[in-house]
């Protein structure tokens, strides 16, 4: 990964002028390649992340575990594209180990993503089994830290 690559990754919120000073190039040269990355379809996006502890909206998030048989043509990609369909997928990764596919799905309630793996997800043809992880709390996504450790604030419940 080049320099501005991974300065992208860390913050895509700096400007040209600022990757500029960090890297040491013109600022044209740095914008040039960054339009030659972005037409590559090296650079897909940009996307804040977002701390969701600290929003009023209600969703739940799982870790999908898909095992499937892969088709003769195509492999994993086929299925792959399936699961990508769905609005509810939010990532669709190939994995090596227990399972293949790994899925992060969203959804308002733990009973929706439910139901979206037993109605839709384990009907695809091809796919095996699953497994859901239910998410409780993001501790760092992308590199970054969401917690506030160290503070004085506990928020453990007593349990009787």
């Amino acid at each position: 990964m080049t320099k501005l690559l991974k300065l992208l990754s860390e913050n895509s919120n700096f400007s040209i002028s600022e990757l500029a000073a960090m890297l040491g190039e013109p600022e044209e040269a740095v914008k040039a390649q960054i339009k030659e990355y972005e037409n590559k379809g090296i650079i897909r996006g940009y996307q804040a992340i977002i701390n969701c502890d600290y929003l009023d909206d209600s969703f739940v998030e799982a870790l999908i575990e898909l095992k499937v048989t892969p088709k003769k043509e195509t492999g994993f990609d086929e299925i792959a594209e399936m699961c990508m369909a769905f609005d509810e997928v939010e990532s669709v990764y190939l994995m090596a180990g227990v399972y293949d596919l790994a899925l992060i799905v969203r959804g308002q309630t733990m009973q929706d993503i439910a139901m979206f793996v037993a109605k839709k997800l384990s009907t695809i043809e091809g796919v095996l089994s699953t497994g859901t992880h239910f998410i409780m709390r993001r501790y760092k996504d992308r590199g970054l830290n969401l917690t506030e450790f160290g503070s004085d604030k506990d928020e453990r419940s007593l349990i009787l």
